[in-house]
């Protein structure tokens, strides 16, 4: 009897050992985790990381982010905010409702009638939008920016001022987040003028006066309905007593874009060449 319960306590020390020898080893082993071992079982979410991982590709790791590993830890899907904080953008709720990859973090996915969320990190735009009403300002963020980066073409909701203006041409001078403060280079082509200014342009054509030969941006300049004095360009050109009889220029003149000369009252009525 006395063999039979030494054997037995033997038997359930070495048991016993054996245990503790292989849960050291599953220890040890949870403990040395590597990205090589998450990438055995988990094939998608490296390959999203790879592609569109951001920052989460070169400034973390998997188990930067993903403390243990179930059985022996059962939470392991940390809160963004664990890393993101101390930005307006950083204290939204619901992360995944636009971030609903974390693998892939940049690829979001908008839902409709967003701005709000959009201006914590868009503030400039903000500001322009709130700064200088038009249309747009009325407008949700993501009823042009259907994805995020994406700008929209201006004539895929305007029509164009002209048959064969493009993109390009409407930035010349307009800005998306202030449509109605329109500016402008002094290089600005005429012909995007007349797209709206067609009798301006059509009368400067006709003129034989040095005027033809000027841009529009030459004498308005920078700044839309900007228009100069003429004393800007010509100064006093006549005598006093004149310039205080015919105050305004056009009194004479008629308008810039299509110059009269004084036409001498005479008694045959002829104009003075």
């Amino acid at each position: 009897m006395k063999n039979f319960l030494w054997r037995a306590a033997a038997s359930l020390a070495i048991c016993t050992l054996i245990l503790c020898f292989f849960s050291g080893r599953v220890h040890a082993e949870a403990a040395a985790l590597t990205n090589d071992d998450c990438i055995k079982c988990h094939t998608e979410a490296p390959m999203d990381i790879e592609a569109q991982g951001g920052a989460h590709k070169t400034e973390v790791t998997c188990i930067d982010c993903h403390n243990g590993h179930p059985p022996n830890v059962q939470d392991i899907i940390p809160a963004c905010s664990n890393c993101h904080s101390g930005k307006p953008h950083f204290e939204l709720d619901n992360c995944l409702s636009c971030h609903s990859n974390p693998h892939a973090p940049l690829a979001l996915k908008l839902a409709k009638d967003i701005t709000g969320p959009c201006l914590t990190c868009h503030q400039s735009e903000g500001e322009q939008l709130k700064n200088n009403k038009s249309f747009h300002s009325s407008m949700a963020c993501t009823a042009c920016h259907q994805q995020h980066g994406q700008v929209p073409e201006c004539l895929s909701c305007h029509e164009p001022h002209a048959d064969d203006m493009v993109q390009a041409d409407c930035k010349l001078c307009h800005q998306a987040h202030k449509p109605l403060v329109i500016a402008y280079g002094n290089d600005t082509p005429s012909k995007s003028c007349a797209a709206c200014h067609e009798e301006a342009y059509s009368q400067l054509q006709a003129s034989k006066t040095k005027h033809h030969d000027l841009a529009c941006a030459k004498c308005h300049q920078k700044t839309h309905k900007m228009i100069p004095a003429c004393q800007d360009c010509h100064g006093s050109p006549h005598p006093a007593a004149m310039m205080a009889k015919f105050p305004q220029c056009g009194q004479c003149h008629s308008t810039a874009h299509n110059l009269n000369r004084w036409e001498q009252k005479s008694g045959q009525g002829k104009k003075k060449k």
